[in-house]
This record gives C-alpha cells, structure tokens and sequence, in this order.
C-alpha cells in the first residue's frame, strides 16, 4: 500500500506541451492521495496552463520571466514548503541538485542520467527510444512509489474561462469573422521544438481552404514568428487572417477552441488545441526522439503527418538551425488538405442554413 504522502511536488520546467502532458500526472496523484497539496516547480510563461488546475493546489516558479530564480533563495523556498516528494518529470541537474539539497525525502527520477545519485527512487527508461507516449513515460514514475495508473483514466485539459471566450468572439469579429463561418487555424512555427513542415506548404494550404465554404483561415504565430505568419498569410491570399502575439495563453486556449480544425508542425499550441477538445492535424518528423510516437496530440481527434519512406538519421533533419528538410517537404500539401476535409466533414460540416 502506498504511502500517505501529503505534500508532492513535480517538476517541470521546459516549454508548453510538456507541462500539458505533465497533467494529467497531477490527476493521477490527486486521486491517489486526495487530501495531499499538490504543487508544480514551472516556468513562469507557462503558469497560464496551471493556476485553475483542478488537481494542482500552488505553484513555485524556476523563473520571473527572463531569468532564473536564484539556485539558494529557489533551494530555501523548497526546504520551507516541507515536501515529502518530488517527481522529476524533466530530469535537470539543477533543479535535482536544489531537491536534494532542500531535503526532499524522496526524490523520483530517471536512472540513466550521471546525476542520478540525486533520485533515491529511479525509474529506467529511455524516452529517447519513444516506445510510449511522454504523458505515458510520466505515469510511468508513479510506479516507483507502486502505483500504475492507466491513462485512458486521465486527460491533458485546460478550463476555457467565460473572459477568454467573450475576448475571443470579439477579436473574430474585429477581423470580419461571423458566428456562422468555420475557423481553421493554420500555426506554422515550432519554436525549433522539431522539424517543420515548410512555411511556403502552409500558405499553399491556406489558399486552398479559405475556398472552401463558410470558411476562414487563421495563422497564429508567437512572438519571434511574425515572419512566417507574414509569408503564409501573403501565400493564403486575401481573406487569411494573421494573429501573432496578441494572445495570453488562456485567450490563445480560446481561440483554440473556437476553431474547427487546427493544423501545426510538432508545437506546444497544438497539445492547447487537443486539450480544448478541437480537432488537430499535426506534422512529425521520422526522427524516433521527435516522433508523434512520443510528442503527439494526446487525443483521439487527430490525423498525423510523418515523411514516409526517408531515413530515421537523416543529417539535414537533425541539424540544428536548418530551415527546410526534404524529409518534411515530401509531405504535399494536396494530401494534407484532403485530410482537412475529411476532418471538417466529419466534425465540422457545413450547416444546411448555412
């Protein structure tokens, strides 16, 4: 039998699709051990993500924005909340070392890494070789305090509030879009997580949807992406709206919503997409590490894109800094919005009034 644990912590303190596939982790424990306080160690642009999380009672931040919480003043805040537990979701040597010097009585983490002295309870496994999906390989460490959760039990989610929806109707319409025309939102960037399918292939794409019937084309982008927005939204044509950094995350969650279809490269706004219940198309390198296998949209309302026929160590794929890949590039843009359609048809047809 388990442990009563009654305060947990997880870590994890990379980017947005990886704390949406930490979740459902926090669900699994809160079920487990419902009287504990939950709380997570993120950073601070992904905080939008967790502070209405059912399952996650506080939040202590690796960082303000810009810079990280200084190692001493992060490793005292740790010792005062007196956790019981950690899991190490996303193994760092710094924030391994900082629970081990916070004296944090179990510390759960990998057992591959050289720094695994810091975890007194490991789990072996290898992500890289993809053989489960990482909200999967999360669960996964709940077994070094015997507990195995399946995860068809939990779910990735994020609460769309009332504010959020009500901003985001009023953005559509300030762009001309009707309460009665379907949104696909097309998000080309990647942040450089994977390898992308190419900006010029989504502006293609975007011309031949906005074709289609009471239908608009959305492009949102981040901060650092207004060029590709820029390149796919001139390609797409008159009509294709460009959005880039105008949204807080619990409105880019909204707009999300409001879509009938979001179309992204391997990206943290395409997990945003399929925890707000709309459906996805997503495109995935053959590269094993980097694979839908591993990195896909934890839903059932998905179709997936991967190179077919190219070889899994292709040198270009894996090249840091390479804008385009041949790999990806054979994915045509005639297969994907035949894709679309379907998806459409099947989840978002065109209403006979309309």
């Amino acid at each position: 039998m388990h442990q009563q644990y009654r305060h947990i912590l997880i870590v994890r303190t990379d980017r947005i699709g990886d704390v949406l596939l930490t979740l459902p982790m926090a669900q699994a424990l809160k079920r487990l051990f419902p009287e504990a306080r939950i709380a997570m160690l993120i950073r601070k642009y992904t905080t939008e993500l967790v502070d209405d999380n059912p399952y996650v009672d506080s939040l202590l931040l690796y960082d303000d924005g810009e810079a990280q919480t200084p190692f001493f003043f992060l490793t005292a805040e740790l010792r005062a909340q007196k956790f019981d537990i950690v899991f190490h979701t996303h193994p760092r040597f710094r924030a391994a070392l900082m629970t081990r010097l916070a004296g944090i009585p179990e510390r759960v983490g990998t057992g591959y890494r050289w720094y695994s002295w810091l975890f007194n309870k490991k789990v072996y496994e290898h992500r890289k070789d993809a053989k489960h999906h990482e909200l999967e390989y999360n669960l996964h460490l709940l077994k070094a305090i015997g507990a195995s959760v399946d995860p068809a039990t939990v779910t990735p989610e994020i609460r769309v509030t009332a504010g959020s929806a009500e901003f985001v109707r009023a953005l559509l319409a300030s762009v001309g879009i009707t309460p009665g025309e379907r949104v696909v939102i097309l998000h080309p960037g990647s942040g450089s997580s994977a390898r992308d399918w190419h900006r010029t292939h989504f502006g293609t794409l975007a011309a031949k949807l906005k074709a289609l019937p009471s239908l608009r084309v959305v492009v949102t982008g981040g901060r650092d992406e207004h060029d590709i927005v820029r390149t796919v939204r001139d390609i797409g044509g008159e009509g294709v709206v460009g959005i880039v950094d105008r949204l807080t995350l619990h409105q880019f969650a909204a707009l999300a919503q409001a879509a009938a279809l979001f179309i992204a490269n391997s990206t943290g706004p395409l997990h945003v997409a399929a925890a707000v219940g709309t459906p996805v198309i997503g495109f995935y390198p053959q590269i094993t590490p980097l694979s839908a296998a591993r990195w896909g949209p934890y839903t059932t309302r998905k179709t997936i894109f991967t190179p077919a026929g190219m070889p899994a160590d292709c040198k270009v794929c894996l090249a840091p800094g390479v804008q385009g890949c041949a790999c990806m590039d054979s994915i045509s843009v005639d297969e994907v919005f035949r894709a679309a359609v379907a998806s459409l048809e099947r989840y978002h047809p065109v209403q006979a009034h309309a």
